[in-house]
């Protein structure tokens, strides 16, 4: 296990990437955002992952219809798992992978601002975990599809994940990358020195005014 930067020894891989619906997105940011700019913000958030992919192929799982109209437009392959919930229906969307011959997957949250690019997370062999920044969070899971490891999401998950990468037998990596620990979860992360410099100007606050700027 280490703490490193990502580094040359990558595989191909495909990024998966669970996207919740736009509209329901982002509730804990309602004192400081309202809906419309909420939802705004997390088609921005999803956008930047998806371009972060490249080059790699992207799957979008996701049980909201527009998300899945979304996701086609941006020409991520789709794969609806309805009334699941996430890790259930990140475990099926993995499967559907496996069967389809891919060989590794990248599983990344849509709620990232600042991703780097997320297919040099990729090691063949090796599980690779990135936690958020409080080292509760998994921002990044990805890990050879001849394993099984099952999604974990929820307070704590990135112990979890990394107690089951570390039963798998494969190389285990814990990357601590600056920007891949950046989320949005909550209004004080809106005020990280990072995640500001990367605000579009309709989502600028004023320190002295938490609302949008219009």
């Amino acid at each position: 296990m280490s703490d490193v930067s990502a580094g040359p020894d990558t595989v191909d891989a495909v990024v998966l990437v669970p996207i919740k619906a736009f509209h329901l997105a982002k509730g804990r940011l309602a004192p400081v955002l309202d809906a419309a700019h909420r939802d705004r913000l997390a088609r921005w958030t999803a956008e930047r992952v998806l371009a972060a992919a490249a080059p790699a192929a992207v799957a979008v799982v996701c049980d909201d219809a527009e998300v899945a109209t979304w996701a086609a437009g941006h020409g991520a392959l789709v794969l609806r798992e309805v009334g699941v919930g996430l890790n259930a229906a990140v475990d099926h969307a993995v499967g559907q992978l496996r069967a389809a011959g891919h060989e590794h997957v990248v599983v990344v949250h849509g709620d990232l601002p600042c991703p780097p690019r997320l297919a040099s997370f990729a090691r063949s062999g090796t599980v690779t975990l990135v936690p958020d920044r409080r080292s509760d969070g998994t921002n990044l899971l990805s890990f050879p599809l001849d394993v099984e490891l099952a999604a974990s999401y929820g307070g704590g998950s990135f112990r979890r994940h990394l107690e089951a990468a570390m039963r798998t037998g494969c190389s285990v990596e814990v990357i601590r990358d600056p920007l891949l620990a950046l989320d949005i979860d909550h209004p004080s992360d809106l005020s990280h020195p990072l995640v500001k410099d990367v605000l579009p100007p309709w989502l600028r606050t004023n320190p002295d005014n938490p609302s949008p700027t219009r």
